[in-house]
């Protein structure tokens, strides 16, 4: 706020200047301008009331003469002074117009506008550098996901567009370079309510930037940058504890897994994407041999992924420089050079220049040559979505979808790494099974996940683990069940537990609970809300395992614990053949 005040006092010193100079000549002048009062006598107007008359006069009001009819002196120097206020007021308000307009003042105030608004900031947030597709679909879902957003760009034009997006939770956005430490700083990474700094501007080596600058500024935090340089992940890694995403390598993983487990890939896409989501369908890649149409960084990705499976394939690229490889065909992607790659008896077309109207003509080519094609087209601009539908390519491939599902399953939930990881181990028969028993629970639309710690030191589980007096052990199944209705069971999957560095794959529910076992659940967010109530509770836990409502007031756990009491002595009476 103290460059605010400085500019303004900058901006206005000349107006306000003059404005004093004005107001203090005019006074002076007034005050020795000789009157008479009513009695014909000599009168002079003292600086009290030449204040008074000047600041009615200036500003227009004209109460008239006072205290007496002035002289035609006094009238005289009034003349004066009226036209030089006016002009010194007209001159004033004209540079306070100028200042309110000018670019770099309006940028000050909304910075500080901003600083403020993330000071009262209560929530969890992330920050978010850049303003492009990719950010603008993270953010969308990190605010379904009930994240509140802060968002960092240099562009005014970007940083509008992404404004005038509906939101639950409308983010703050400030217009400035992220690559700066003090945009960073601006944005609240210094809060510990902060989760985490996803850099997603379009230049990789700001992001690069930015991620460094975070980890300096905060280590502790969650830091995710797109990099699609081998290089510079290879660097932020070293660096720390840096998330590069390599839209790339994305691409590549996903293309291995549909080739040889696609059942893994959908239920990937499904449980990281944003909450509702409907279930994927089936790719189903036919076998057989694969034309690449483009052969930059895209096609080398796709290429080196098929000669992991061992899939044939050729490329046609205009690039005179990528000859010697009898797979690298030099074409000018026009319907001859489809033939020459044998697209007629090819089962895969891939358009993957980094122009859409290129890959749109390629798709009509190769459909005319072989309708019964696989086509996989590749999306740049977002604002071809309408004609990439239109063509009804087989599968669409958006980098900026590759990157928003990625950075979700990093923050979503730690463990959803792990069980992604370990759904991978176990392969295609695995991941149907766990797909089945999340729509048998919830239906078709993408789940929440979330963990669950039994954390002996909370209120709810101490008495579970350390006071149990031989019951039963706490169980999966019971922490399954609405701790307001015991025959109610919550819209909640436990789908993977991890004890003493091992994961289970979907523990059945008998399983026992032990101190320190972390449970993956996926389910409705009305479950998690619910299940919070077992971690803070040790009535709602007693509920679930026994049935039983205990009261809740002093009172009445008083007399609940005195009657307890008495059926156990008259029992031990009875036990002994005492009347």
């Amino acid at each position: 706020m103290i460059d605010v005040i400085y500019m303004i006092l900058r901006r206005l010193r000349v107006p306000l200047i003059i404005l004093i100079a004005v107001y203090a000549i005019s006074i002076f002048g007034l005050a020795i301008a000789p009157g008479v009062d009513p009695d014909g006598n000599p009168w002079r107007m003292g600086f009290f009331h030449a204040t008074y008359v000047m600041s009615y006069t200036a500003t227009t009001i004209g109460f008239g003469e006072l205290p007496f009819p002035f002289s035609d002196q006094q009238r005289a120097w009034l003349i004066i002074t009226i036209y030089m206020s006016v002009m010194a007021w007209t001159y004033a308000v004209g540079s306070v117009f100028a200042m309110t307009t000018d670019r770099t003042f309006r940028r000050t105030v909304a910075r500080n506008v901003f600083r403020w608004q993330v000071k009262r900031l209560s929530e969890p947030f992330f920050v978010i550098c850049g303003a492009g597709r990719s950010a603008l679909a993270l953010a969308q879902a990190l605010d379904q996901l009930g994240h509140r957003l802060v968002v960092v760009e240099i562009s005014d034009e970007r940083a509008t567009r992404f404004a005038l997006n509906e939101f639950l939770s409308p983010p703050l956005i400030l217009e400035a370079d992220a690559v700066h430490p003090g945009s960073l700083k601006d944005a609240g990474i210094h809060r510990r309510i902060c989760r985490g700094v996803i850099a997603l501007t379009s230049d990789e080596r700001a992001n690069q930037t930015i991620a460094i600058g975070a980890k300096l500024l905060r280590d502790d935090i969650t830091v995710i940058a797109r990099v699609s340089d081998a290089e510079g992940a290879t660097n932020l890694h070293a660096f720390g504890d840096v998330h590069a995403i390599n839209p790339f390598q994305v691409l590549a993983t996903n293309l291995s897994l549909d080739i040889a487990a696609p059942e893994v890939l959908r239920l990937e896409d499904w449980v990281t994407a944003a909450p509702g989501t409907p279930i994927p369908t089936r790719i189903n890649l036919p076998k057989g041999k694969w034309v690449l149409v483009g052969y930059g960084r895209f096609g080398q990705t796709i290429s080196a992924t098929l000669d992991e499976s061992r899939v044939g394939w050729k490329a046609i690229d205009p690039d005179r420089a990528l000859a010697g490889e009898a797979r690298l065909l030099r074409g000018d992607n026009s319907e001859g050079s489809l033939k020459a790659a044998g697209v007629a008896r090819a089962s895969v077309l891939v358009a993957g220049t980094d122009n859409d109207t290129i890959n749109l003509s390629v798709t009509t080519i190769a459909r005319r040559l072989n309708p019964d094609i696989f086509v996989i087209i590749r999306q740049n601009q977002s604002a071809d979505r309408l004609l990439i539908d239109a063509a009804r390519a087989n599968l669409r491939v958006v980098h900026s979808q590759l990157v928003v599902r990625e950075i979700l399953q990093t923050l979503k939930t730690p463990m959803l790494g792990d069980f992604i990881t370990l759904v991978r181990q176990r392969g295609n028969t695995a991941a149907s099974q766990v797909i089945e028993h999340i729509m048998a629970t919830v239906g078709n639309a993408s789940p929440r996940n979330w963990a669950f710690h039994c954390d002996p030191t909370q209120p709810g589980l101490f008495n579970a683990f350390f006071r149990n007096r031989g019951g039963s052990a706490l169980t999966i199944e019971q922490i399954l069940r609405d701790p307001r209705h015991y025959e109610t069971r919550l819209p909640a999957l436990a789908v993977m537990l991890v004890r003493r560095g091992e994961r289970v794959l979907l523990p059945a529910p008998s399983t026992e609970l032990k101190p320190g076992d972390r449970l993956l659940f996926m389910g409705l967010e009305s479950a998690q809300r619910l299940q919070l109530n077992f971690l803070e509770d040790p009535l709602a836990v007693d509920y679930v395992r026994t049935g039983i409502q205990r009261p809740r007031g002093w009172l009445f756990r008083r007399l609940d614990a005195w009657w307890t009491l008495r059926q156990e002595r008259l029992g031990a009476r009875k036990g002994h053949g005492k009347p």
